[in-house]
């Protein structure tokens, strides 16, 4: 272990992070009310170029007349390759309420990116006398971005979690599909007359919590297309979970109530948490560095394996 030791990222939910177009303002106290960790009202890619200000100004409304609860807060921003991005800020803090938690930077491709945002962000803040602190969450979706994921993961303070957007890092990336988010049919392995299916986006995603959990950022898997297949969505929601990550986004309501499902520690992964601990509590009252629990070895390490489960399981009961 370094001696510099890992930051801790954001203790909040994030399970799930639900979208909705900020041309859609009729779905916002829906989301409101829904189950989601997260809310993202989305200025970008959803939002047609001729409704990008009258979308903007349901988003500013919304963010202080809508009841969000204790749910995160966040509206995506356009691009900073579009010529939408800079009102999106400048409205957005000039004109909302303190009720906005976080801005989403989409297609963000160097830490030079996340320091033209924040620059502006300080500027406004300051200028207006916000006391609030906005936060910022970004999206790896191009081949830059995984190129300079680390340094983006540590290009500011305000920086909270960091998204995988699946169908533009593959546009990006020159891949041969169009789906979004899931194994795909020409990416398998052939073994014995049967086919095994992999997953293309494990190495992105792997790379994407390495660099998270080194500078206390929390890494999100983005979208899953396909919104009629829930089974699909567990299988790949397990995957990321299984990596690091801490939640997915949901692009349809239905997918809310399966990302909380995986995203959220079982009971029973909990009860062998709290047993590990206390087997290692034993192991260490008669002096052993390690022990065996149910046939397995268990030491130091899994102390801490079993504290980050017991750990979200709280932040999320609380």
């Amino acid at each position: 272990m370094s001696f510099r030791i890992q930051p801790a990222a954001p203790a909040r939910p994030n399970r799930c992070q639900l979208f909705g177009p900020g041309s859609r303002p009729a779905i916002f106290e829906k989301m409101a009310a829904s189950d989601a960790d997260v809310i993202n009202l989305d200025l970008e890619d959803s939002v047609a170029p001729s409704d990008k200000d009258s979308a903007r100004a349901n988003v500013i409304e919304a963010i202080g007349n809508v009841d969000w609860g204790k749910k995160t807060l966040s509206v995506r921003i356009n691009g900073l390759d579009s010529p939408y991005w800079y009102r999106d800020i400048v409205d957005l803090l000039e004109q909302s309420s303190e009720r906005l938690d976080q801005i989403m930077i989409p297609k963000v491709g160097s830490a030079a990116d996340v320091y033209a945002v924040d620059a502006l962000v300080t500027s406004i803040e300051a200028a207006k006398g916000r006391s609030k602190k906005i936060a910022f969450e970004v999206i790896i979706e191009s081949a830059a971005g995984i190129s300079h994921v680390e340094e983006i993961a540590a290009s500011s303070p305000r920086l909270e979690a960091m998204s995988l957007g699946a169908a533009d890092f593959a546009a990006s990336m020159g891949m041969q599909t169009t789906g979004i988010g899931g194994t795909q049919a020409n990416y398998y392995m052939h073994h014995e007359g049967a086919n095994y299916w992999s997953d293309p986006w494990h190495w992105a995603q792997s790379a994407i919590v390495a660099a998270c959990r080194t500078h206390g950022v929390l890494p999100v898997d983005g979208p899953f297309g396909d919104f009629s297949d829930d089974e699909g969505f567990r299988a790949q929601a397990r995957r990321s979970a299984t990596l690091g990550m801490v939640g997915k986004w949901a692009i349809h309501p239905k997918q809310i109530a399966l990302s909380n499902e995986v995203f959220t520690p079982s009971e029973e992964a909990v009860s062998e948490a709290r047993e590990i601990l206390a087997a290692m509590e034993e192991a260490k009252a008669k002096g052993e560095g390690a022990t065996v629990y149910k046939g397995r070895l268990v030491d130091i390490a899994s102390i801490k394996q079993a504290e980050v489960i017991v750990r979200q399981s709280e932040m999320i009961a609380g």
